[in-house]
């Protein structure tokens, strides 16, 4: 640990020792699962007085989430989407942090608006439920009605949750340090996860930017007008811990169920309500990821509206994700390489858009995705499992370590969210064909004389730019050269533990020698000056400490090489 983060570990040791006492707790919970027979196995208990040795281990990291508090409870909401690293088994099991937390009180949430809208903010509204309609971590909701007239709901952020996250950021900032010593965690890269997660935990602390995210997605779905409605926001009333929203009311789609008989009625031509729904649902979020590039990332059963004139409501812009060109021809790659049943470019582009680690075993990795792609590149369009393809997929990413950009991993999220609350739905939907759709109409657009001319016009600037820069960087290279100056860095890998055991080696070896001229020379004090013992006099006691003690560290080396490798590989003389 740096000396730079004393002062934040000190500023934060009362917060380290609540989270290290809750992690110590489900941790040896965690242990004490494994044995039957250990007396002490019932020690820890939950608030109902339930064992926590009796829970599985992914409903104990979510109950120690919880107990740790909202940023982590937030943290856990988006490793949730982050089955890649975490396992789809866990991700599952985190999706539960959205709910059960504790409502703030309504005099908190009035200071909040006080502070955020002025002294005179109740002249704006006619009426505030004071009884929350949905709690988060972050924030909770409230129905309200303006001056005007118009239903609203009000999104207002929890007291001192901005000074509570950034806290608990600096304390995973550090706990990822210490992680990064564990070799079994450091594959991982612990840091540099926490490093990517903390600009997510603060962005989600401005509500002007969902604010904003509701006046895009206004703008950019305005085509299906007649089939989705997104809240409006009373822009003069939002502030970055104030959001102030237009009412969606409607039946959430985790009340609504498809007909026993599937998606259409027998009796009749037209599709059933259901049916059209989940037509419109897909449309809508595929058109999102291969025609806009911005998607809403949590399109879960709670976030979704059947209101009252057919149209889909959608609510929680808080979290979105934006994909690039290139990947979404990655995509569309994956897609024909899975169809097709091409496991070898299905490699490469998974290695292309994945971060693997060096130690990744490529032939192990091969024989995966030859199982999945023999799996599922046989199923019928009709019969396709996507939610069970993207799990499997998100296995064998997390088996061999291999991570995903957040954008492409929010990406994987929406899909199995979207295919989730379709199959919750109850509905018979062939989500394959649609985004095969999707993915031949983007192929077309690939390959449109506008986009060639764009792409031609791009390569033209870069080789440009090359050309303008390369020589310059030639001739500075060639100087530096020529001066003697130029200077090549070289990275090693885990060299320190052969380093350590080189020198403590040296070391022991100087103590046995040293220790063997003290009993040579019957250094004082000696054993024995007397009377010998088994044949033994004068025996000097600092080299018979010397010669036992360097022993004892010689057997502990060539214990450490033995697990570690042998001293000859297989082959040599």
């Amino acid at each position: 640990m740096r000396i730079t983060a004393i002062p934040q570990l000190y500023r934060n040791l009362r917060r380290w020792r609540e989270i290290l006492v809750v992690l110590q707790r489900y941790g040896l919970a965690d242990w004490l699962s494994r044995y039957q027979r250990v007396p002490f196995r019932d020690a820890f208990k939950d608030r109902r007085g339930v064992s926590l040795a009796e829970y599985s281990r992914e409903e104990r990291v979510r109950m120690a989430l919880t107990e740790l508090g909202p940023a982590f409870i937030k943290l856990g909401q988006i490793l949730a989407g982050r089955p890649d690293l975490v396992g789809p088994e866990l991700g599952e099991e985190l999706k539960r942090l959205r709910s059960n937390v504790a409502a703030e009180d309504f005099e908190s949430v009035q200071n909040t608006l006080r502070t955020e809208l002025g002294d005179e903010y109740q002249t704006h509204f006619q009426t505030i439920h004071e009884t929350p309609l949905a709690t988060a971590s972050i924030g909770q909701v409230h129905r309200a009605v303006l001056a005007d007239g118009r239903k609203v709901v009000l999104k207002v952020q929890r007291a001192d949750i901005e000074k509570t996250i950034r806290q608990d950021i600096e304390v995973l900032t550090g706990l990822a340090m210490l992680a990064d010593r564990v070799e079994a965690l450091a594959a991982w890269g612990p840091s540099d996860l926490v490093r990517q997660l903390a600009p997510i935990l603060i962005r989600e602390l401005d509500f002007g930017r969902e604010k904003q995210n509701l006046q895009h997605f206004t703008k950019s779905l305005s085509r299906f007008d007649d089939e989705v409605v997104v809240p409006q926001p009373v822009e003069h009333l939002c502030t970055r811990r104030v959001l102030v929203m237009q009412e969606l009311v409607g039946t959430p789609i985790s009340k609504i169920h498809a007909a026993p008989d599937g998606i259409t009625d027998p009796s009749c031509d037209e599709p059933s309500p259901t049916s059209a729904l989940c037509e419109t649902m897909a449309k809508v979020y595929l058109s999102m990821v291969f025609e806009e590039g911005l998607f809403h990332a949590d399109p879960h059963s709670g976030n979704l509206l059947l209101l009252a004139d057919g149209r889909l409501g959608i609510l929680d812009f808080g979290m979105v994700g934006r994909i690039d060109e290139t990947l979404r021809e990655t995509i569309e790659e994956m897609l024909i390489a899975v169809s097709h049943g091409d496991q070898n470019q299905l490699t490469r582009l998974i290695r292309r858009v994945g971060d693997p680690p060096p130690t990744l075993d490529e032939s192990a990795l091969a024989i995966d995705l030859s199982d999945f792609v023999g799996t599922y590149g046989q199923q019928s369009l009709g019969g396709f499992d996507m939610t069970g393809a993207l799990n499997d997929i998100s296995r064998i990413l997390h088996r061999h370590s291999i991570k995903l950009p957040n954008q492409s991993a929010l990406l994987l999220k929406m899909m199995v969210s979207l295919e989730g609350t379709l199959r919750e739905m109850g509905a018979r939907f062939d989500s394959l064909q649609v985004v095969k759709q999707f993915a031949h109409k983007t192929m077309l657009r690939r390959i449109s004389p506008t986009r060639r001319i764009r792409q031609a016009r791009r390569i033209y600037l870069e080789s440009e730019n090359f050309a303008q820069l390369a020589p310059d960087q030639i001739l500075q290279l060639l100087t530096q050269a020529r001066r003697g100056e130029l200077r090549m860095t070289l990275m090693h890998s885990h060299l320190g533990p052969t380093v350590n055991r080189l020198v403590l080696g040296l070391m022991t070896s100087a103590v046995f020698l040293g220790s063997s001229l003290m009993l040579a020379f019957e250094v004082n004090p000696v054993l024995f000056p007397e009377n010998p013992f088994l044949g033994f006099t004068r025996v000097s006691v600092m080299g018979l400490t010397g010669v036992v003690g360097s022993i004892v560290v010689m057997l502990r080396l060539l214990m450490a090489i033995n697990r570690s490798g042998h001293l000859n590989r297989k082959g040599d003389d």
